[in-house]
């Protein structure tokens, strides 16, 4: 993004708040489906303010603005905002004004403020209008000014869609759209609309290629007791997917038509609406003699636990990315010293080896490659000109993952490269205590992600350091890289810890200037029989991640018996699923990787 053109960008759009009597606007970095990540045509707040990070909000008004956003940012922002006058509010610490407070401190009463409904949900508008009415503000939520100021706009994608093979889902869409069925009647629905566009491709058994490194079709789906309406733009429709869809008993109709649907479904229909996955507007186009009720979609929870297909299959992909991990580790070694290795080189070689394994279909995340300073960037994103050159010394961070017909993956590990110096030798081992700390955890049934957090943040926390960002998320199965509804992180979330759901353990730590450090496996929820019985069922965490840590970082002695045989029979592990696939070089190579540390 050339920073030059924002602030004629801000112009523009001020100019079309002045028409309108806008005083501020809020600019999402979702889309219409509330997605995290969001095709081309979506990115107004990128286009606005070139930041290009995954999160955050802008705030334009006539004579200032900001942009929020979380501790993954606090670096890459501010140098992304230099020269648009944008100001940078860092979310999550105490002493940063909400939008709202800011907004309603630099307003008055009688001012407008502004939000394009489709990219904010139900709740979001809701609370965003109680808030502001209570100021004297109103609350406008059908501005749309991109459409007029942003000049050659890209367009909704219509790329093809294709069928994703029940041999891989384990289970056909006619059976999940039945127990969605069965899931809103316990709330009294006989019919939801589903927005989200994982969701969608789930329940469907859909895939596509509308958002980068996301397989999902831009659509929404309308599922009732009598009727399924997917809503598309016909081209991305293809004869293959249309007679798949008619044997599901699915309608296809255009990806406009779904307000004018909503808006003449039948009076007698009880819709459930969640009111955090849908938007606005899409929410307010129900016609009004229909009962709604606002509540969680149950497709999320239903989604996050996979079947043993699913469970089967990213085992499956683990070992085709270990295998692609083997292969880009050694030539990260036998290169480094030729000086041809940078931040760039390294994630285009991996996509390469990566897209060499079968059922590969592309990266699930741009690759995070920091080297350096740049590793205490925890979302980083190298680009020509902060692309570095990477030497035989200091740290390497290096998040990434694809997607395989069988699975997601994602995967970050850090290597200390050289002779590592004592701080960062501590580190290291501490982020590796507590990554250990949770992947050892066993607890009973009916637990939290936010109970057990603490297991990933104990040893740093007991020398006074700390991460903001979470510890884990799920992942979807051939879907989105971040998946819920669970989560493991220090704020509340009700959602529990359920056998079947396939989550992330990534503590880290990142020290401005110097270096980050983040050690990531993904797991999946298991029960452990020889635990249940009079207290009920226990679960523990199986791990799915197939690929050694860097013992070069570790300092030995801040290491427990426990600790070391955990990281003993992890790499046990790594090595007997990896060496069948791999040549003699190759096994000699990752036997010494993962060859036991003797204490």
């Amino acid at each position: 993004m050339e920073e030059n053109k924002i602030p004629a960008r801000l112009a523009a759009l001020r100019e079309q708040m002045s028409k309108h009597n806008i005083s501020a606007m809020i600019i999402p970095t979702d889309d219409a489906h509330m997605s995290e990540y969001v095709a081309k045509h979506w990115k107004c707040r990128e286009w606005i303010s070139g930041f290009t990070g995954s999160a955050g909000k802008v705030v334009v008004a006539l004579n200032w603005s900001g942009l929020w956003s979380d501790s993954r940012y606090f670096i890459q922002a501010p140098e992304q905002l230099e020269g648009s006058t944008m100001r940078f509010y860092k979310e999550m610490l105490s002493e940063t004004p909400s939008i709202e407070e800011e907004i309603a401190k630099n307003l008055k009463p009688g001012d407008r403020v502004a939000i394009d409904g489709a990219l904010f949900s139900v709740n979001a508008a809701k609370n965003y209008r109680n808030y502001f009415s209570k100021h004297g503000i109103e609350l406008v939520n059908d501005f749309r000014p991109f459409d007029i100021i942003w000049a050659n706009r890209p367009s909704i994608p219509t790329d093809p869609a294709f069928v994703f093979p029940e041999e891989f889902s384990g289970e056909s869409a006619d059976s999940k759209c039945r127990r969605i069925i069965e899931e809103i009647g316990k709330h009294e629905a006989n019919a939801t609309v589903i927005s989200t566009l994982d969701d969608i491709a789930w329940t469907l058994n859909i895939r596509g290629t509308d958002v980068e490194c996301n397989p999902v079709v831009t659509s929404y789906l309308y599922v009732s007791e009598d009727q399924r309406v997917l809503f598309v733009d016909p081209e991305k429709i293809t004869s293959e997917v249309s007679e798949y869809l008619t044997q599901n008993n699915i309608i296809v109709s255009p990806y406009t038509n779904v307000l004018s649907f909503l808006n003449n479904i039948n009076k007698d229909t009880t819709i459930l609406i969640d009111p955090v996955r849908v938007n606005s507007l899409i929410d307010s186009a129900v016609n009004n003699e229909v009962t709604k009720v606002h509540c969680p979609s149950p497709v999320p929870l239903m989604k996050s636990l996979k079947n043993s297909t699913e469970v089967e299959g990213f085992r499956k992909a683990m070992i085709k990315d270990g295998v692609a991990l083997v292969k880009f580790y050694r030539w990260l070694e036998d290169s480094i010293d030729k000086g041809i290795v940078t931040e760039l080189s390294i994630a285009d070689k991996l996509t390469e080896l990566r897209e060499a394994q079968e059922g590969c279909i592309g990266n699930s995340f741009n690759t995070i490659c920091g080297y350096k300073a740049h590793a205490a960037m925890c979302h980083y994103c190298a680009n020509e000109d902060s692309n570095l050159t990477v030497a035989n010394d200091g740290i390497l961070l290096i998040d990434s993952g694809a997607q395989y017909f069988d699975g997601t993956t994602d995967i970050t590990r850090t290597t200390a490269l050289g002779t590592p110096t004592e701080e960062e030798k501590r580190c290291f081992t501490l982020v590796l205590k507590g990554h250990i700390g949770l992947s050892k955890a066993v607890f009973p049934e009916g637990t939290r992600g936010d109970q057990i957090d603490i297991l990933a943040r104990k040893a740093m926390w007991e020398n006074g350091l700390n991460y903001l960002h979470g510890t884990g998320h799920g992942t979807g199965h051939c879907l989105n890289v971040h998946e819920g509804p669970q989560s493991i992180r220090t704020q509340h979330n009700p959602v529990t810890i359920q056998p079947g759901m396939v989550n992330t353990i990534e503590p880290g730590l990142y020290l401005t200037d110097k270096f980050g450090i983040r050690h990531e496996n993904q797991i999946v929820v298991i029960e452990d029989p020889s635990l249940c019985g009079e207290f009920g069922k226990f679960y523990k965490f199986e791990p799915l991640t197939l690929c050694h840590f860097d013992k070069n970082g570790l300092d030995i002695s801040l290491l427990s018996k426990e600790e070391i045989d955990w990281l003993n029979d992890y790499h046990k592990m790594v090595y007997d699923k990896l060496e069948s696939r791999l040549d003699e070089q190759e096994k000699e190579w990752l036997k010494e990787k993962t060859k036991p540390i003797i204490q």
